[in-house]
C-alpha cells in the first residue's frame, strides 16, 4: 500500500513539474500563447563572417539579433543592459545566442568590449556571437526583418529582434504603447525588464512545450 502511494506521488511529480516550469516560463502579458510572428523569412547570415571562427545560424536557434554598426563605444550600454538582463537569465538554454552583426575592420573593439563583458559579469559570454560584413549586407539585412525602424548614419540601431528557429521575427501585435513591437530598445532597462524578459520565456515554453509533445509521441 505504502509503495503504491509513493509511487503515485512520484507520477504525480513527474507530469506536475513539467507543467509548472513552462507555467513559469510562459507567465507575463503574452498569458501562456505563442509569441506572433511578425515577419517570415528573415535572410539567412550568408555573407557574415563569425569573429569567433565558428558557423553560426539562425536555423534552430532562438536567436537576439543585434545591429550595431561601426562604433561600439556607443553600445556600450546596451551591451552591458542585454548581457545583464536577458543574457545572464537564458544562455543556460542550449539553444539559445545572441548574434550581433557589425561592419568589418572593427574586431578590436569587439574583443574590448567582450571583456570589459566579462569582467562585469565573470560568466561563460561564448553565446555572444559577433558576425561581420559590409555595410550594404548589414543594411540588406536589417531590411528583411520588414520593419519600419531603420539603421541610423552608424549603421546601428537601439532595438533588438527575437528570431525563432524558422528564421521568423517574432514580437507583439497587441502592444499597448506600440500597438506592433517589432524590435526591443536596448537602451531601456524598464522596456527590458517589462517586455523582453516576458518574451524571451513565452517562446522558450513555446518550444519546450512542442519538444515535450513530440517526445511523447514518438514513445507511445
Amino acid at each position: 500500500m505504502k509503495s503504491s502511494i509513493q509511487k503515485k506521488i512520484v507520477l504525480s511529480l513527474l507530469f506536475i513539474f513539467p507543467l509548472v516550469v513552462y507555467l513559469f516560463f510562459a507567465s507575463g502579458v503574452n498569458n501562456f500563447a505563442k509569441l506572433p510572428v511578425l515577419t517570415v523569412g528573415v535572410q539567412s547570415l550568408a555573407g557574415f563572417t563569425s569573429i569567433e571562427n565558428k558557423n553560426i545560424q539562425l536555423e534552430d536557434h532562438i536567436t537576439i539579433l543585434c545591429y550595431w554598426g561601426n562604433d561600439l563605444s556607443l553600445k556600450q550600454a546596451e551591451a552591458f543592459n542585454l548581457n545583464e538582463k536577458i543574457y545572464k537569465r537564458f544562455a543556460e538554454f542550449e539553444d539559445f545566442q545572441f548574434v550581433v552583426l557589425v561592419e568589418q575592420g572593427i574586431e578590436d573593439q569587439v574583443a574590448a568590449l567582450k571583456n570589459a563583458l566579462q569582467e562585469g559579469t565573470g560568466i561563460d559570454l561564448s553565446k555572444w556571437n559577433f558576425l561581420t560584413s559590409q555595410s550594404s549586407t548589414i543594411q540588406n539585412h536589417f531590411a528583411s526583418l520588414k520593419t519600419p525602424l531603420t539603421l541610423d548614419t552608424k549603421g546601428a540601431s537601439p532595438y533588438v529582434f527575437i528570431i525563432d528557429k524558422e528564421g521568423k521575427l517574432r514580437g507583439r501585435n497587441d502592444d499597448e504603447d506600440q500597438g506592433t513591437l517589432y524590435g526591443f530598445d536596448a537602451r531601456s532597462v524598464a522596456e527590458i525588464n517589462k517586455k523582453m524578459i516576458d518574451d524571451v520565456k513565452v517562446i522558450l515554453a513555446e518550444y519546450r512545450l512542442a519538444l515535450k509533445i513530440y517526445n511523447t509521441d514518438r514513445k507511445k
